[in-house]
């Protein structure tokens, strides 16, 4: 038994294509994937210091045979789309005889798919991992260990080994304030694996963690991954002060984004604290305009106002939304394709990420639709087919209510309406000219002058010379915002960025809806079987 083991922490491959991943935007800016695995090497931290670590991310890199032989013991586990790839990861451990431990949340919502695992450990790091760990230096070789649900101290949590990443691989970087959700969304699955009584770490603790990035020199995107920034508001206002002043202190070398609910818009204090502590950028799930959606999807907060006009209040705090639609809900109408359009247009969201309707393992809907006997038996499996598309080509892994022909052809409406150009950078100059960034106190030019302009001289080229039809809309909208409002060009080259992803996989996922509207109309399309009924 070896005291100081070589452990190999590998993150697995996300599906390959996805309007999340940003492919095409990361290879312009010279990154290779949007954000390094933030648990894989908070988990890091919480391991010996005797213990010699190694990280692979497959996302950035390749796994070789000579990795594997070298680890004497292996940590791996992640999301849903990384399912395929995290057990190909295990399989290529066994034939080398390598101990394999998973663990993340795809495997704690569905242990099952993983029993070929040496190890499975389950739940949050922090409440589990000292017993995994005695168990193996004790000489344990296989298990499972499961924490208590809700149970994990966040404030217990280390620095997060950023030391273990290559920042240039990166487009931003990731920090956690909280976990938890007060909302009870029956699509999904935060409150089933973090609960609802947001949990956060001290101010002296983000502190010392932002202390070390900067001690290692990065500088540039911050992205607080926290699935409501806002959930425990009281929390979140006692810790952006601190954030202001420690921005201020060092000229504001991070520019940040995050995550929070719809209800933001109704704090104008709380958006000019984000604003003055750098925050350019929230996504928010707004998922349907239709209110009998809303209150049946259990998203109420959504009804009690007006969704654009609040989505313009963020605006005017000079920060951008990106937001998401679903299509696929049992309450909506054969109008669902205009409405959403319509909104995203009204409210002037840029980067409106629509995905078809998928029941995640261990959600309310999940059970709701095996009770009704309506769930997909291969519900929580990764398919193959779907290693180009993720949700948005391989959602709808039920029985709908509506026809799955016409449920696919709302969605393709709306991906072909809302990413074509004229459409898309039109939004842009919507925001641009409602962007107040009077407020930014320098935040948004100080992170990364170089870089920036970098950046912009890689944009020029790829909206001008790569794909030229993207050139009339690039210019009109940069220098209408170099007149109207310069010190929103930032954020709008941001934007405009992104498109150059957005755009070519839009047309990617409607030739594989097409495909699949084909089959369907044809009766080519089987469903699969169906778990039985409770």
């Amino acid at each position: 038994m070896t005291m100081s083991p070589n452990v190999l922490l590998i993150y697995p491959r996300f599906n390959s294509g996805s309007f999340w991943n940003y492919g095409a935007t990361c290879e312009m800016v010279g990154a290779k994937y949007p954000a390094p695995p933030l648990g894989l090497i908070t988990l890091a931290a919480m391991l010996p210091d005797s213990w010699n670590l190694r990280l692979i991310d497959c996302n950035t890199e390749d796994l070789k045979d000579a990795d594997l032989i070298a680890a004497d013991l292996v940590l791996t586990g992640g999301m849903l789309p990384q399912q395929s790839d995290s057990l190909s990861i295990i399989d290529r451990c066994k034939q080398h005889n390598v101990p394999v431990a998973v663990g993340g949340p795809d495997a704690t919502s569905s242990p099952e798919i993983y029993q070929r695992a040496d190890f499975r450990v389950l739940g949050e790091a922090e409440g589990i991992l000292p017993k995994f760990i005695e168990a193996w230096e004790s000489g344990v070789r296989s298990g499972t260990f499961e924490a208590e649900k809700f149970k994990a101290d966040v404030q217990s949590s280390p620095i997060p080994r950023f030391d273990l990443l290559t920042f240039k691989n990166y487009v931003q970087v990731g920090v956690q304030f909280s976990r938890g959700c007060p909302f009870t969304c029956e699509f999904c699955d935060i409150i089933e694996l973090y609960g609802r009584v947001p949990r956060t770490k001290t101010n002296a603790q983000m502190l010392a963690e932002l202390d070390r990035l900067y001690e290692l020199g990065y500088r540039g995107h911050v992205d607080f991954v926290d699935d409501n920034l806002i959930g425990n508001k009281k929390a979140v206002k006692g810790f952006l002060p601190e954030l202001i002043a420690w921005q201020k202190a060092r000229n504001y070398p991070f520019e940040m984004s995050t995550e929070a609910s719809l209800n933001l818009a109704d704090d104008p204090e709380l958006l000019k604290m984000l604003q003055e502590a750098g925050f350019f950028s929230v996504f928010i799930g707004i998922e349907s305009p239709d209110p009998l959606v809303l209150v049946a999807t259990r998203k109420k907060q959504n009804t009690r106002r007006d969704i654009a006009k609040s989505v313009h209040k963020i605006y005017e705090a000079g920060i951008f939304v990106v937001a998401g639609f679903i299509v696929g809900f049992d309450e909506e109408s054969d109008r669902v394709a205009d409405e959403i359009t319509n909104l995203i247009e009204e409210a002037a969201i840029p980067v409106a990420m629509t995905g078809l309707l998928y029941a995640l393992p261990n959600t309310q809907l999940t059970r709701r639709l095996e009770k009704e006997g309506r769930l997909h038996a291969d519900h929580g499996i990764d398919d193959p087919d779907t290693l180009d598309g993720d949700q948005c080509t391989a959602g709808l892994n039920f029985t709908t209510k509506r026809p799955r022909a016409q449920i696919l052809r709302d969605f393709r409406k709306i991906v072909d309406k809302v990413y074509s150009p004229e459409a898309y950078f039109g939004r842009v100059r919507k925001t641009a000219s409602m962007l107040n960034m009077k407020g930014a106190n320098g935040s948004i030019i100080s992170a990364g002058l170089w870089h920036d302009l970098k950046l912009f001289g890689r944009l020029i080229w790829a909206m001008t010379i790569t794909r030229p039809e993207f050139r009339g809309p690039f210019w009109r909208t940069l220098i209408q915002t170099a007149v109207t409002n310069p010190r929103a060009v930032k954020p709008v080259l941001m934007l405009m960025a992104l498109y150059v992803h957005l755009g070519p996989f839009s047309r990617f996922v409607i030739g594989q809806i097409d495909k699949q509207i084909d089959e369907v109309e044809r009766g080519e399309w089987t469903a699969p079987a169906l778990v039985a009924a409770e």
